[in-house]
């Protein structure tokens, strides 16, 4: 089995890139790119070599998984791993696709930066790309692409990344919005259930005839203990140390 060193290697030099790092692979460009090697027609148009995002990464992932389904490569792909760019697991997926590449690549030759529209020697990252040295001035995410497609508002190509990044972030507080109103929801219906217990328990202990019951009174202390540091609103009810011992 190849060794890391020997991994990046020769993805670097199949690909003509200057990968430092398995983790790197986990933006799923090179992947798709060693995919095209063999086969020559996977839509490298759609690889963003540049990309920086998590979505960037599952979009470049997305294109592999269809030509997988287009050539019957019956062989799972663990987006949801890879794409958080760790070692391990990049390191598998690696081994295993060069496996593939061994029994599949037919000899033929390839020319990985023509393939990638003169993209040559750029280094997927796992974080923020250096701006420093940056010709735009701007955000470097797809930054050094050679001859890059002018947007149609006529701005200069890097300023279109902090409008797809603003999109990229409301969408994410979308998300983020609902997920903590299912918390709240989720939250007032413990609060109701624990409310209707303290309810329960304090009726009969306070009822007229009811023995003095332990348990109820052990309950009751769970329910108004609190943690260090807690300050408990005012109007907030506490048992005293003195009420737990009866």
């Amino acid at each position: 089995m190849a060794s890391r060193a020997e991994l990046l290697a020769w993805l670097n030099d199949l690909l003509q890139i200057n990968y430092t790092k398995i983790e790197q692979c986990g933006t799923g460009a090179a992947y798709c790119q060693i995919i095209d090697s063999i086969y020559g027609d996977l839509p490298m148009s759609r690889v963003k070599f540049g990309a920086k995002h998590e979505y960037e990464f599952i979009a470049n992932f997305k294109v592999m998984q269809n030509v997988f389904k287009a050539k019957k490569i019956d062989k799972p792909i663990p987006v949801e791993r890879l794409v958080k760019c760790k070692m391990q697991d990049n390191l598998e997926f690696l081994q295993w696709i060069k496996r593939f590449w061994d029994t599949n690549y037919g000899g033929q030759g390839y020319d990985p930066v023509s393939r990638r529209k003169g993209v040559a020697d750029i280094p997927a990252t796992v974080g923020p790309l250096s701006t420093g040295g940056s010709r735009t001035g701007g955000l470097n995410v797809g930054g050094s692409r050679a001859g890059g497609r002018t947007p149609v508002s006529g701005h200069r190509s890097g300023s279109a990344q902090p409008n797809e990044a603003v999109q990229h972030l409301t969408a994410q507080l979308k998300e983020m919005s609902g997920h903590f109103e299912g918390l709240e929801k989720e939250r007032d219906f413990y609060f109701e259930k624990l409310r209707e217990i303290e309810i329960l328990v304090q009726e009969h202990l306070e009822g007229e005839g009811n023995p003095d019951d332990p348990t109820l009174r052990k309950i009751q202390a769970i329910l108004y203990s609190t943690e260090d540091g807690f300050e408990v609103p005012e109007g907030g009810a506490v048992v005293d140390e003195e009420e737990e011992t009866f």
